[in-house]
C-alpha cells in the first residue's frame, strides 16, 4: 500500500526514547517518520508514536518542560493514530508507583505498578524483565485490534521493563503476557489509541508487522 509522503508520522523526542530503532523500522515499513519535540510538527502529523525508556517521573518532567502534555492529549482526542511504546505506554496512565506516587497523562484511567518481589512459590523475581515473552489475547476476546493483524497468539515480543500497567477498564486490553508466573497487560487499544509494553521495534519480523499495520491505518486516514 502506498500513500502520499506528506502524511508523516511524528516520533516524540523528549530525551527518553529509543528513537534510532523506531526511526529505522518505520523506514523499513515504508513510513515517513520525523523525530520531533515541536508542537506544530506533532499537530500536523498524521500519526504519533510516544516511545520511552527510563523512569516515569523523569519522563513526565521532560514532557512538561517541553510543553507537550496538552499536545499529546489533543492528538489522542482528535483521533490521530497514536502508539505508546514501553514507558510511552505507562505514561498514558493516571499514575505510577515508581519512585513514589507520580501523576501521568491520565489518558487511560489506571496505574503503573512494579513486579512483585516474590512469585507464587516465594522465589525471588528478578527485575527488570528482559527478553522474549509471548503475547496472547484475553480469553473470549472478540474484538479486532488492527495493529495486531497477521500477528498470532503466542508470538514472541521483546521486553525490557520493571513496571507494567493496570488499566481500570479491562475491555481495552488486547494482549497479556507472563513473566515468572505474573500475568500482566502487554497491549491496549482504545479507539485510535494503541500501546504496547513490549518493543515492537526490537521484535524482529513480528514487530515489523505492527509498523506495517500502522502504515495501513495511516493511509486509510490520509
Amino acid at each position: 500500500m502506498t500513500c502520499p509522503n506528506k502524511n508523516y508520522l511524528s516520533i516524540v523526542d523528549y530525551g527518553m526514547g529509543n528513537l534510532f530503532s523506531i526511526t529505522n523500522i518505520c523506514k523499513y515499513a515504508g513510513i515517513e517518520a520525523v523525530k520531533t519535540s515541536e508542537k506544530s510538527v506533532i499537530e500536523n502529523s498524521l500519526a504519533v508514536i510516544l516511545p520511552g525508556v527510563g523512569a516515569f517521573k523523569d519522563a513526565m518532567f521532560a514532557l512538561k518542560k517541553l510543553a507537550l502534555i496538552d499536545v499529546l492529549i489533543n492528538a489522542v482526542n482528535n483521533g490521530k493514530p497514536f502508539l505508546g511504546i514501553c514507558l510511552g505506554m505507562q505514561l498514558l496512565m493516571s499514575e505510577s508507583e515508581e519512585f513514589g506516587n507520580n501523576k501521568g497523562l491520565n489518558i487511560i484511567e489506571g496505574r503503573v505498578i512494579r513486579f512483585p518481589n516474590l512469585d507464587s512459590r516465594n522465589n525471588k523475581i528478578r527485575v527488570p524483565h528482559i527478553g522474549w515473552s509471548k503475547i496472547y489475547r484475553p480469553q473470549n476476546f472478540a474484538g479486532n485490534c488492527p495493529l495486531l493483524n497477521n500477528i498470532r497468539d503466542n508470538d514472541l515480543m521483546y521486553f525490557v521493563h520493571s513496571y507494567f500497567v493496570v488499566p481500570k477498564n479491562k475491555d481495552i486490553v488486547v494482549t497479556y503476557s507472563e513473566y515468572c508466573g505474573v500475568r500482566f497487560c502487554s497491549g491496549i487499544q482504545k479507539g485510535n489509541l494503541f500501546a504496547f509494553q513490549f518493543h515492537p521495534e526490537k521484535s524482529g519480523f513480528v514487530g515489523i508487522q505492527i509498523f506495517k499495520n500502522l502504515k495501513e491505518i495511516m493511509c486509510k486516514n490520509a
